[in-house]
């Protein structure tokens, strides 16, 4: 057995999170999409400087989890509320990856305990988060931690509009 370690991000870690984010969504996803769209997406909306950038906003909070010293996965807390909670206090998972060699080895549950530790220590009274509509696997695994599904919205990748869903836990109380 090997200990999952979760380092929270700093700046000096945004070229390695760009690659890391790169990598897991293209394994993630690429089987599922066509090589057109994924590239138009990943040169458009998911270039290296644009994913840097994101690691030095305040509202943005990213944790690496570690085995021994390698990075095998991570997620990107937003400090934003959903239309739909109203001005509830709420954080986004806007991105949660883990290597797929280490998908279910743990990271995932040691990454979302540390999600909902995060928004329990900083008041907040909803954790959301968005899924592609084909992950059943993910929707399965966040509903297991008592999100539920409440809304529907679009992403568009590539030249591709795909569906998802808007996954909603309450904090301190699961639905």
């Amino acid at each position: 057995m090997y200990e999952i370690k979760i380092v929270p991000a700093i700046e000096e870690d945004a070229s390695m999170i760009a690659d890391l984010s790169r990598d897991t969504f293209y394994e993630t996803y690429a089987e599922e999409n066509t090589p057109e769209n994924m590239v138009k997406f990943m040169h458009y909306q998911f270039s290296k400087e644009q994913l840097m950038d994101e690691v030095g906003k305040k509202e943005n909070h990213f944790f690496l989890a570690y085995i021994n010293d390698a990075v095998v996965g991570y997620i990107k807390l937003k400090d934003a509320t959903h239309k739909h909670l109203g001005d509830n206090n709420g954080v986004e998972i806007s991105r949660f990856y883990a290597r797929k060699a280490f998908i279910g080895k743990g990271v995932g549950k040691t990454l979302m305990e540390t999600a909902l530790n995060y928004a329990q220590k900083n008041g907040k009274e909803w954790i959301w988060l968005v899924v592609w509509k084909q992950n059943t696997r993910a929707i399965r695994f966040y509903e297991s931690f008592g999100y539920r599904i409440f809304e529907e919205c679009t992403f568009v990748l590539g030249d591709d509009i795909q569906h998802d869903w808007v996954m909603k836990r309450n904090v301190l109380l699961p639905e």
